[in-house]
């Protein structure tokens, strides 16, 4: 999940094609915000890109940016390069998407895991997702488990976006273990926040010194850091997010929230082709959009430590349904911060 500086991929020809030396097949771009490097989430992107061109017999191709300046030339080449569709992940195309919509009003954009709500065009999808639903599973994971009765979370930056993973994770534990301590909320920070690791485990040996035995890791890339911290304190364990992570640190992680952009992608390029996608979707854990790698019926191969906690895993389980349904509703931290 590294973020770090790097030179944009980008195809030369796609600085100077134009619709009229698009292939005959449909293609679609996928931009993402930094090199895939190793962020499990942005090979999502790519992933979910390939899988709706193959469905759609179509050609997909990925244009990887390393700050903003290549975010919108990636952005406007790939509009210029003839594709259907411009796939871009990531909250820092919130301010630059409008504008490159507005100058393609013939190309069609999809943005997943943010959305310019106060500026949509016409030519702008959004696939979003409600993370504090899955957060708030693992807090509650983490309060049925704890030995030491503290938890906390530890996050990339201090943004609203991010308390979605902090906060509801808190209010999960809180849910189901009323007395819960939580241990004050610690950012990665720094100049690269989402690929610093070094800082990340600092931040995460500093929790554990303060009490808590489960903690979320929502670093990004960062996150390899908080494992290794984790690793070497017993008793401990940690929590990832987007991808299972647990292969990344066996022993040390206890879950992870998942977050389905492949799926996301498919579905939202698949409905635009196919005229039928509204404006705005929004995916959490009855769209499946969300999940845990504990509902995986295939959890016992996934090296993640809550497979030794089947009795909890139940209780996961009862606890989604009602979130489901409607019967427990949970604020979103973003709207509570406007």
């Amino acid at each position: 999940m590294k973020r770090a500086a790097a030179f944009a991929f980008l195809p030369l020809a796609a600085l100077f094609a134009g619709p009229s030396l698009a292939a005959e097949k449909p293609l679609f771009i996928y931009v993402s915000p930094n090199p895939l490097g190793v962020n499990d989430f942005l090979k999502l992107g790519k992933v979910g890109t390939e899988r709706a061109a193959e469905e759609l017999g179509g050609e997909a191709k990925t244009y990887e940016s390393s700050d903003p300046t290549t975010q919108r030339q990636n952005l406007e080449a790939a509009a210029k390069a003839g594709a259907k569709v411009v796939i871009a992940v990531g909250f820092e195309f919130n301010d630059m998407l409008p504008e490159v919509a507005a100058a393609y009003p013939n190309v069609q954009f999809l943005q997943v895991d943010s959305c310019p709500f106060a500026k949509m065009k016409p030519n702008i999808h959004c696939s979003v997702f409600r993370e504090y639903e899955a957060s708030y599973l693992t807090g509650a994971e983490a309060g049925w488990t704890t030995k030491t009765g503290k938890v906390g979370a530890i996050s990339a930056l201090d943004i609203p976006f991010l308390h979605r993973y902090t906060d509801g994770f808190i209010e999960g534990a809180k849910h189901v273990k009323p007395d819960v301590k939580i241990s004050p909320t610690l950012w990665v920070g720094g100049n690269d926040p989402f690929s610093d690791p070094a800082r990340g485990e600092e931040r995460g040996a500093a929790m554990v010194a303060d009490g808590a035995d489960r903690i979320l890791a929502a670093g990004a890339g960062s996150n390899g850091g908080i494992f290794k911290a984790v690793e070497g304190a017993p008793g401990v364990y940690a929590f990832g997010v987007d991808v299972n992570q647990c292969p990344q640190a066996p022993g040390a992680v206890m879950d992870n929230v998942e977050k389905k952009t492949d799926v996301a992608i498919e579905l939202a390029v698949k409905g635009i082709m196919a005229g039928s996608e509204p404006p705005i979707v929004s995916l959490g854990l009855k769209e499946g959009g969300m999940s845990l790698t504990a509902l995986d019926p295939d959890v016992k191969a996934s090296k993640c430590t809550i497979a030794d906690y089947p009795e909890v895993i139940a209780k996961v389980k009862a606890l989604r349904d009602q979130i489901v349904d409607g019967s427990i509703k949970i604020a979103d931290p973003m709207q509570a911060a406007k």
